[in-house]
């Protein structure tokens, strides 16, 4: 079966190779550490791990990297003696990671899964543990660590029907895979449910809550001035700001189109959109260029920066990691990939700032969450984009509506926090050997 695996794996990897790197290009920052992907490391690194006790991390991107530097501050005090490793899939992620983290903690790119590849690079980090954030399965990796005895812990597990029904399909695969987990940290009882489903033992998993929770970081200093960014702008102070969040491609034109309806009846509203992947920036300028929208790129603000007063209409974040910062001075927030595209985004975050917040019918990556948030009236959740603006100017006609709102959804943000310590002492516990005891998370059953 591994031999098919990896035959099928080398197929599809050399037919799509291509298009991953001209990603990665075009996100900029490829050739760093370009060769870790293949199991290569540098003196620096080898020299970093010789003789140390090390523990591996591994976020796939930038959200997964906001939960492990949370995870690290919980687990580091505990584990004086150990060198942590994260690792990274994405160059945004590798840049969230190196921002975040102390400069000890060594970050590196996750192996490219083909047996020489993973075997070299675990055989050069040699860790006494894996913590893989969410469910991020590749088999080669996980059959080599599983060889070699390392505990493997799978934390912020959530598993959507869709991916349930595939590793159902290929249980033959997976099943003796998600078996090897020693500890499996999940969202919700039906999360655990489907875990247990798919081959992971029944002592190995808790339901610990959401860590995205925790990772909002309620009390956090900005690195941005971003009401001086805005006076830059020329945008007048107390303007109502309309801001679309991790937005997906036909969603910056939808809501373009609702601003240019709404600037009639709120002449001083101003658009911040900031795409998904800031890569999209032009394309999301060019929307705005075809309406006659007045913008300007985050990227080409500088501290001389300065507009008159009224003179742009629209700001395009064109940057990673501030997204954030920007919901702090938003009167409404859009939250993106739930209007054109299935999935959602996340909605903690803007929660976390006490924000009103909006999203679509397509919250599937965080149906518990959305589900949590609206029904207790901590957003409002619309089917289409006529709605979406019908919301809107609910919303920036009524202050009082708009601080409700933002007061409920923080609510929701405090009341699930604490799945951080839940987690590092799911992991620790059963490192030391000791009985899990794992309090339940206040999140509803999706």
């Amino acid at each position: 079966m591994r031999h098919l695996y990896n035959i099928l794996f080398a197929f599809f990897f050399f037919l799509t190779a291509p298009f991953y790197f001209l990603k990665m290009w075009r996100r900029g920052g490829w050739r760093d550490g370009f060769r870790q992907r293949f199991g290569m490391f540098g003196s620096n690194v080898k020299q970093a791990l010789t003789n140390r006790h090390v523990v591996w991390l591994h976020a796939v991107s930038v959200g997964e990297a906001n939960i492990c530097t949370q995870l690290i501050g919980a687990l580091e005090p505990r584990i004086p003696n150990a060198k942590i490793v994260v690792s990274t899939t994405t160059t945004t992620g590798m840049e969230q990671l190196r921002r975040r983290l102390p400069r000890h903690i060594e970050t590196i790119y996750y192996p490219i899964d083909r047996p020489r590849w993973v075997d070299r690079a675990i055989r050069v980090i040699s860790p006494e543990a894996i913590i893989l954030v969410e469910a991020e399965i590749w088999p080669n990796f996980l059959w080599r660590a599983s060889e070699k005895k390392i505990p493997l812990f799978l934390v912020n597990a959530r598993m959507s029907e869709r991916s349930h029904a595939r590793y159902k399909r290929f249980g033959f695969l997976f099943r003796p895979i998600f078996a090897a987990f020693t500890g499996v940290g999940v969202q919700n009882e039906r999360d655990a449910e489907r875990m247990r489903e798919l081959g992971c033992s029944r002592e190995g998993i808790h339901v610990v809550g959401n860590l995205k929770f925790d990772a909002a970081r309620l009390h956090e200093r900005p690195v941005i001035d971003v009401e001086d960014l805005l006076k830059q702008l020329g945008v007048k102070p107390g303007s109502p700001i309309l801001l679309g969040g991790s937005t997906h491609a036909g969603e910056e034109a939808l809501l373009a189109d609702a601003f240019l309806r709404l600037r009639k009846r709120f002449p001083d509203l101003f658009l911040i959109l900031v795409p998904r992947h800031f890569e999209r920036g032009r394309e999301v300028g060019s929307e705005l260029e075809s309406r006659k929208i007045p913008f300007a790129y985050r990227t080409e603000i500088g501290s001389n920066t300065r507009h008159e007063a009224g003179a742009l209409n629209c700001l395009v974040v064109n940057t990673t990691g501030e997204l954030r910062y920007f919901y702090g001075a938003a009167s409404v927030i859009f939250v993106g990939k739930s209007l054109t595209a299935p999935g959602g985004q996340n909605p903690i975050e803007p929660g976390a700032q006490g924000k009103p917040m909006v999203f679509g019918p397509n919250m599937q990556n965080f149906e518990s969450i959305a589900r949590a948030f609206v029904s207790q009236n901590g957003a409002i959740q619309v089917p289409d984009a006529g709605a979406m603006e019908k919301a809107f100017e609910k919303l920036l006609s009524d202050p009082a509506q708009c601080a409700e709102l933002g007061r409920n959804a923080l609510r929701v943000v405090q009341e699930n926090q604490g799945s951080i310590d839940r987690t590092a002492n799911m992991i620790l516990a059963a490192l030391h050997g000791e009985e899990i005891y794992v309090a339940p998370a206040v999140l509803p059953q999706a």
